[in-house]
């Protein structure tokens, strides 16, 4: 399938701009429109389309989405080897630069809550070229400033920026033909979950043999790279508008709109509830998981050295890779709660060997949790995931989003909380004792609702193992019809 273009591929940039200025002049009221008039210069010809026409789904734009997802969640994570020197370089304790990674979930947090609503509202490329850039100056913020405080205030914006990948996850969600839905989405996700993993190695390691300075100078280059790319090859995508008078009212209302319609959504569609109660204690146990993994393994009998303990984070990329996999083999053929309750189950079994036999284990105790606690409860989240795009309507998908990954969010800011103070008081043990019992919670969840179940609770219409529209069986919408995120 080609990627689109305005009509055949062989429009003009002249073209493109004809139908643009025809579009204006059908609808009055656009004309004055700063946010056309953006998209309008931000979109080269070749990455336009027919405005008549919607985007098409693409192995290349996914892996795109996936690119992109992956340097712009790296921003988030190249703190946490350095954190100790950058302290050091800024002339603080420790516990104050603690502040650094604080700010960036913060304003990461906001970010979702009140830019992600905005792709219902905007066309999504200026939208993502905009923030992209903003996280981008930021960033050469963060390189060059020497006072903490800026240092502090930045980290906080660069956060609030770094939303991109929000936007692109239910992007690729709403595209995706139904029969591959689970394996593209699981693939941008894989992209956003190797931005959280591969930062953390690559500067642990590189930071034995350079300034932390120069890995963030690195990382500007790259999100520099990733702003042009976007720039050249992210298709515009049309976003119906209803005329009027006053455009700004206009954006203002339906935001505010949108804002609320996201609470209601919660409450009227059990698989979103549902879906966000797993991601929140799944997320919860990842946190403290990999929080408190950094003190277990510094700590005896291990005493390992920052190197070795950026080495481990290795086992996340590795679970990473392994995601997509099962969501093309098991999250696209069979129910929700069967793919969930294998992936939680195997994450419970790996908690408890490292519990109760982990000193015989020794090494291999943490590598077991680490094996099950990041893929399998990744498996729950993103089937869950995969289940609500299912459900919704395209034009609620990015709503879901917003509350779905708020409520991972809540999970990991619990997690890490709870985590760190049960470490303190009582070891490795109780952390794991935590995750076990969070854990065990999800399974009850799961089991709470049967996939053919209407209401919010109950097994009507017993417990299928399968999905009517699995791979390689009929599906209501066939695989070549075009869908728009923005309804």
């Amino acid at each position: 399938m080609d990627d689109p273009s305005l009509s055949d591929g062989s429009s003009s940039p002249s073209q493109y701009d004809a139908k643009l200025e025809a579009q204006s002049h059908q609808d009055p009221s656009t004309n004055l429109s700063l946010w056309k008039r953006l998209a309008r210069h931000l979109t080269p010809w070749r990455s336009g389309h027919d405005l008549d026409q919607n985007v098409q789904f693409t192995t290349s734009l996914m892996l795109l989405c996936a690119f992109a997802s992956a340097v712009s969640s790296g921003n988030l994570f190249y703190i946490y080897p350095v954190l100790n020197k950058a302290a050091a370089d800024f002339g603080v304790s420790y516990e104050r630069a603690s502040l650094i990674p604080q700010l960036l979930g913060g304003g990461y947090g906001l970010g979702i809550l009140f830019l992600c609503p905005i792709g219902d509202i905007a066309r999504i490329r200026p939208t993502i070229l905009t923030l992209a850039t903003l996280a981008t100056g930021a960033w050469l913020g963060l390189c060059l400033t020497s006072n903490f405080q800026v240092f502090t205030a930045l980290c906080f914006l660069n956060g609030f920026f770094t939303v991109s990948p929000q936007l692109l996850i239910p992007l690729v969600g709403a595209l995706a033909p139904p029969a591959l839905q689970a394996t593209a989405v699981s693939i941008v996700l894989a992209g956003l979950m190797m931005g959280l993993a591969l930062p953390r190695v690559i500067t642990g390691i590189a930071v034995q043999y350079t300034p932390w300075r120069n890995i963030y100078w690195a990382a500007f280059g790259l999100q520099c790279l990733l702003v042009l790319v976007m720039y050249l090859f992210f298709p515009d995508i049309a976003l119906p508008e209803a005329p009027s008078k006053d455009g700004t009212l206009r954006y203002f209302e339906r935001y505010s709109k949108i804002l609320g319609s996201i609470l209601k959504l919660f409450v009227t569609k059990p698989i979103l509830a549902y879906g966000c109660i797993v991601t929140m204690l799944t997320n919860a146990v990842l946190a403290s998981f990999w929080t408190t993994l950094t003190a277990h393994l510094a700590a005896g009998p291990f005493h390992f050295g920052p190197l070795q303990i950026g080495l481990f984070s290795l086992i996340a990329v590795g679970t990473t890779a392994l995601i997509p996999v099962y969501s093309y083999f098991c999250i696209e053929r069979y129910t929700t709660y069967v793919v969930s309750t294998l992936g939680l189950l195997y994450g419970l079994t790996s908690i408890a060997l490292d519990i109760f036999i982990g000193s015989p284990l020794s090494i291999g105790g943490p590598i077991l949790q680490a094996l099950g606690v990041d893929f399998g409860l990744q498996v729950a989240s993103v089937s869950y995931r995969a289940a609500i795009y299912r459900s919704l309507e395209a034009q609620d998908i990015n709503k879901a989003t917003v509350i779905f990954t708020c409520c991972a969010f809540l999970g990991q800011l619990m997690g890490s909380a709870v985590g760190n103070a049960l470490y303190a008081n009582g070891g490795w043990i109780k952390v794991g004792i935590f995750h076990a019992a969070l854990t065990g919670a999800t399974l009850v969840v799961v089991c709470l609702k049967g996939p053919k179940e209407s209401g919010w609770f109950g097994w009507t219409g017993g417990a299928p193992l399968r999905l009517e529209d699995a791979p390689g069986k009929p599906t209501e919408i066939p695989t070549a019809e075009v869908r728009d995120i923005n309804g």
